[in-house]
């Protein structure tokens, strides 16, 4: 069979097309870079939360996980330099009045590093190459842009305190360590976890899901004593590959970036990069950075609470615990994930099907029940089977089109496995269990179906 990996616009279409992702508004001509997870992507994205949920929270004993809210007290934002420092530079077209980030534009247009430049040397180089606009027009002069979403918070407008929605989930988790530590009763080193929503006023959001205004993070903060970061450093590195491979991400499409000392964070000694082979270039997918003990001194010395950790073992000596942080984006994940997945098949003269190869953990259906025929008696028994799966996968029934249409169907939204109640399960109380795969057809006894369906997923893993 002949491979083909699909394109970006291929991909697209087809999430909209099977219910994975649609435009957010659209029927109100869109929002820029909104999306909304249709019925089969809310049931992956769920999919994916819970796996990671259960692989880095409920299957360890040294972590918990975190609720926090999305408006949180303007002073964590002080504290944490978002106020001050999270911003982008920007240019704008003059005449079309589209916005870009300043050093993307020249380093695409001249390949110059902007690491560590001034806004005057950026529009220095932007005016001696003559650079402009993707539209071809001239641009105005860099300035700062703030990439945090701002609101009120009162009833009168213009009387009410200002707040901001989270641009990052990690905050909480650093601003409650004293009392999760507390609570818990968790000993060094142990981790926090968080999934929750995060928000970007982005310059230039774009590629589908990659990059949006609106996004979902699932993030640890594992808090731990300086001496031993180097080693946990190496351990959770290699956890998130494993998470990887557990999710179906397309291992040779996986690639590390060892960000260099002038484009890390101050704070940080180490940050990784973990890139994927995106359609439209290789990107970043999660990033891994030991960040030191600056976010939980920061918040301890603007709060003027003690953060420090109370050594069990000698209760006179307190830690200021150090922090590794491994960091997911959902959006980003979900991306991967379809890009790996994806394939277009030649099987026959003239025979083309497009197969989503997602794992049965990940896929919006594990199994989809189709009589052969809607008459006869069919459709009733084949709803019995489904009714009973229900209770143990992820079951559709389906009784639209031809049996070798709905195949097809189900082959492109990446359901494991399509059984097919016919004419003679009736007498033999047999089904057809076709493999997505490998299209290998097999009768199983109905009686065994489910235990028969509980093998091949676990082969499958």
């Amino acid at each position: 069979m002949k491979k083909q990996t699909g394109s970006m616009d291929t991909l697209v279409s087809l999430a909209k097309r099977r219910g994975f992702i649609f435009p957010g508004s659209e029927i109100y001509g869109g929002l820029a870079n909104s999306w909304d997870y249709g019925p089969l992507g809310s049931r992956m994205r769920m999919n994916l939360k819970k796996l990671w949920w259960k692989r880095f929270v409920e299957s360890r004993d040294d972590m918990v996980g975190l609720d926090g809210a999305i408006l949180m007290n303007p002073r964590v934002w002080e504290a944490s330099g978002h106020v001050a420092t999270f911003s982008d530079p920007m240019v704008e077209d003059v005449v079309t009045h589209k916005r870009y980030r300043a050093d993307h534009i020249i380093e695409e247009k001249t390949g110059v590093n902007t690491s560590g430049m001034t806004l005057h040397e950026m529009s220095q180089i932007i005016s001696d190459k003559k650079i402009l606009s993707p539209d071809g027009n001239p641009l105005s002069e860099p300035r700062q842009f703030n990439l945090m979403f701002e609101t009120t918070m009162g009833t009168v407008a213009g009387e009410g305190n200002r707040v901001y929605l989270r641009p990052e989930t990690a905050q909480a988790m650093f601003v409650d360590f004293k009392s999760v530590a507390t609570t818990s009763r968790k000993r060094l080193p142990f981790g926090i976890a968080q999934i929750g929503k995060a928000f970007r006023n982005e310059i230039t959001p774009g590629n589908f899901i990659f990059r949006t205004l609106e996004f979902e993070q699932m993030e640890i903060e594992y808090f731990l004593e300086e001496r031993d970061w180097e080693t946990l450093f190496d351990t959770w590195h290699r956890e998130m590959y494993a998470f990887a491979r557990e999710v179906g991400i397309s291992a040779e499409l996986l690639h590390d970036f060892e960000v260099p000392d002038t484009e890390r964070a101050h704070y940080s000694k180490r940050t990784v990069d973990i890139m994927f082979d995106f359609p439209f270039g290789q990107k970043e997918l999660w990033g891994i950075a030991y960040r030191g003990d600056f976010d939980l001194r920061q918040h301890q010395e603007h709060s003027g609470q003690s953060l420090e950790y109370t050594d069990p073992e000698d209760n006179k000596r307190k830690i200021l615990p150090h922090v590794v942080e491994p960091t997911f984006g959902v959006d980003r994940t979900i991306l991967a994930i379809l890009v790996s997945a994806y394939e277009e098949q030649v099987v026959g003269e003239g025979d083309t099907r497009v197969v989503l190869h997602l794992k049965p953990e990940i896929a919006p259906y594990q199994v989809a029940v189709l009589p052969l025929m809607k008459k006869d008696g069919l459709a009733e028994e084949a709803r019995e089977i489904h009714r009973a799966l229900l209770k143990h996968f992820r079951s559709d029934y389906d009784e639209t089109g031809s049996v070798g249409k709905r195949y097809r169907r189900h082959d492109e939204i990446g359901t494991p496995y399509c059984i097919t109640f016919d004419y003679d399960s009736k007498n033999d109380r047999c089904v057809t269990v076709r493999d997505r795969d490998t299209m290998v057809q097999e009768r199983v006894n109905i009686e065994e179906l489910s235990a028969y369906l509980d093998r091949k997923m676990n082969q499958h893993s």
